[in-house]
């Protein structure tokens, strides 16, 4: 497999398979909220268009980085959003890299979002659709945070079918993203929002059995939890 890492401001072109990366915190967020029951997760352009979207639909739920903010339902935490009841619910997130990177892709045939806690779900989907040229879009510092490079760096490898004991091929990555500026960030409090476990939280591997694909539904990005072949049966679909 040809894997390209690349940061946001990087992308000159539509990539045939993308897999758009943000470890702490938005796709952990996203996959603990399809794991407490959401239907399916709009990514916003802005906070303006997530409330608005809100306001169109009042059943849905909306939430962001940073702290509490009026109109907002929840925060961009794993922590907090793991003990609420999202059964059927759509919810409308806007974070400041992760969905900004799978928009930016929005228009490619295969767009996966990403972190530590789908990562061989999502390499088990890269292996069975047989991608040949995957381009991992890094969100966080432009391009540059370690728990996203890393995290990429851990899904190629499993895509490419390198390593047989996930958790033993995955401590070094792991390792990395701990020692992140995120983490420490998240860690000391620097960030607003946080719950205490959130670090954790975002570093625990395959914690969930899906991936999650986004697409376009009309005008709006689309992500849904996507159902996978069985571990022993990873031909091309």
């Amino acid at each position: 497999m040809d894997a390209r890492f690349v940061g946001i401001a990087d992308l000159v072109e539509v990539p045939s398979v993308a897999v758009v990366v943000d470890v702490m915190r938005a796709f952990t967020v996203a996959a603990w909220a399809f794991a407490r029951g959401a239907e399916k997760i709009v990514l916003a352009e802005s906070p303006d268009e997530a409330l608005a979207l809100k306001a169109r639909h009042p059943g849905w739920v909306a939430l962001k980085d940073g702290p509490p903010t009026p109109g907002f339902d929840m925060v961009n935490s794993p922590g907090l959003l793991r003990s609420v009841d999202l059964g059927g619910r759509t919810v409308v997130q806007k974070t400041t890299a992760g969905t900004v990177g799978a928009l930016a892709v929005k228009e490619a045939p295969l767009v996966l979002c990403a972190g530590f806690v789908v990562a061989e779900a999502t390499a088990r989907l890269l292996r069975a659709r047989a991608s040949d040229r995957v381009t991992f879009v890094v969100t966080g510092e432009d391009g540059q945070a370690q728990e996203d490079l890393a995290c990429a760096q851990y899904i190629a490898r499993r895509a490419a079918g390198v390593g047989t004991g996930a958790e033993t091929d995955a401590a070094e990555f792991l390792r990395r993203a701990a020692a992140s500026r995120a983490a420490a960030e998240l860690a000391q409090r620097v960030r607003r929002g946080v719950h205490p476990d959130d670090v954790a939280l975002c570093l625990e591997l395959d914690r969930f059995p899906f991936a999650m694909v986004a697409t376009l539904e009309g005008s709006l990005m689309v992500l849904r939890p996507c159902a996978l072949p069985s571990p022993t049966d990873d031909a091309p679909i």
